[in-house]
């Protein structure tokens, strides 16, 4: 399913989750009243085999996805020297943060690399020729939000979890799990971006500062739903919803 809107830019990102399914195969064996007392030979086991898996192309092409080695390649390219001095990233460290990597849609070997400079606010898109290994193009943007990097989803934990708005949370997983919550590890949080509604008391400035809202899973399995606080990571600061 597509994880990101059409931007104002006429380009958009798409990412596609493949769903594989796996078919089990089963068998009834029918047979007559036996006279004799001895037993029927038992059936070789089936076995599968487990083949190691094929190492992975240093590039695609066509319509391929990217390879690992062309999304390396593209982030080295895609943060330019006056980006990387001059943006923030979620932790407040020098450099814009990374979002997701795309082939271009229009099926050419381009990546088209998201970054989100927390200093300006702003996303920026950046294309880069995997032939040359070049930029050859660069948008800058203001009031787009595409889904949160796993780096913005731990931080707004730990934002959580240090804010007094946290009690909630913390009362739901001690009845959850039976232990007192002690720092972060051992959670998941999943991160969505949360966008202001006219209405909305609490976290008004949501759209033009990026915020997330969060369902976090514990250690054993259990999801713990937290949607009823924003988290802002531009301000890093949260709030709860009214």
């Amino acid at each position: 399913m597509d994880r990101y809107r059409k931007w104002g830019w006429g380009l958009g990102i798409a990412t596609i989750t493949a769903v594989s399914s796996f078919a089990i195969a089963s068998w009834q064996a029918n047979a007559a009243p036996s006279t004799s007392p001895t037993a029927a030979p038992t059936a070789e086991q089936a076995r599968v085999s487990d083949p190691s898996p094929v190492p992975e192309a240093a590039s695609g092409t066509g319509s391929d996805p990217l390879t690992t080695s062309e999304v390396d390649k593209a982030r080295a390219a895609a943060v330019t020297p006056a980006l990387a001095a001059s943006a923030e990233d979620v932790t407040g460290k020098t450099g814009p943060e990374y979002l997701a990597a795309e082939l271009d849609a229009d099926g050419s070997r381009q990546a088209e690399l998201y970054y989100y400079d927390y200093k300006t606010e702003k996303l920026y898109k950046q294309v880069i020729d995997l032939t040359t290994g070049k930029l050859v193009k660069s948008y800058a943007a203001t009031g787009m939000q595409p889904p949160a990097s796993p780096q913005e989803a731990k931080v707004a934990l730990e934002l959580l979890v240090a804010d007094p708005l946290s009690a909630d949370f913390k009362e739901a997983y001690h009845k959850a799990t039976g232990k007192t919550l002690d720092g972060t590890t051992g959670l998941e949080p999943i991160a969505h971006i949360y966008t202001a509604k006219p209405a909305d008391q609490g976290a008004s400035q949501c759209g033009k500062s990026r915020c997330v809202q969060l369902i976090v899973k514990t250690a054993d399995g259990h999801f713990i739903n937290v949607t009823d606080l924003v988290v802002d990571l531009s301000g890093r600061k949260v709030a709860r919803l009214k």
